[in-house]
């Protein structure tokens, strides 16, 4: 059914979408700069209004409970360099950054700096450790040479977490690579610069049917 903006007081944009379908239950998930919530066609406006104000919190406090922080992206790489490159990655910071929306992660090779994309956070654990794994290798080999891959491809989940990467992808429209291109110094910079999977991402909460 025709779906309806809302925009609850501070709150982030809201798209309601009504379905004759959905008779128990009400889910929620972000979709580019909105949140999405699914609804049964049969709420009152008065329904809706209470349960988008329900399922926006949920959701907000879900994201917020899966966010690592940047102290524990930079334990997670240690791991992963520890266990999959033999420790001779070591970077000097790991970070979470806001600002790359064309790359999943970069990696400055001069610096041994690595940041990750924002967009990855709520991700399955093994699709970060996939990002990482491949930006610690460029500070052992800074282009895409079959020593390098030779690197990323001691994780086990590296084909799996490359093809989920690319569906999320085109999914989204986004325009997203699970294979950045360019981690030389000035690639790296300008890149500095710059309904199932819809619920997986999201909450869903269980309403009563009268």
């Amino acid at each position: 059914m025709a779906a309806a903006l809302t925009n609850p007081g501070d709150g982030p944009v809201v798209e309601v979408r009504r379905s004759r379908k959905r008779r128990r239950t009400v889910a929620a998930y972000r979709e580019d700069d909105k949140v999405v919530v699914l609804v049964p066609a049969r709420f009152t406006r008065a329904e809706e209004r209470e349960w988008v104000a329900t399922m926006v919190a949920r959701l907000e406090r879900s994201e917020k409970r899966r966010r690592p922080s940047d102290a524990g992206l930079v334990r997670r790489a240690a791991g992963l360099n520890a266990k999959y490159l033999d420790g001779l990655a070591e970077p000097r910071t790991v970070r979470w950054v806001a600002n790359q929306n064309s790359r999943w992660g970069s990696c400055t090779p001069s610096d041994r700096s690595i940041r990750l994309s924002t967009r990855l956070q709520g991700m399955p654990a093994w699709v970060i450790d996939y990002v990482l794994v491949h930006e610690l290798a460029h500070l052992l080999e800074a282009g895409h040479t079959p020593e390098f891959w030779e690197w990323v491809d001691r994780f086990p989940k590296a084909e799996r977490a490359k093809g989920f990467l690319e569906g999320v992808a085109a999914a989204s429209q986004l325009g997203l690579e699970a294979d950045p291109p360019d981690c030389s110094d000035e690639g790296a910079a300008q890149m500095a610069r710059d309904d199932d999977a819809e619920v997986a991402a999201g909450v869903e909460s269980g309403v009563e049917e009268t």
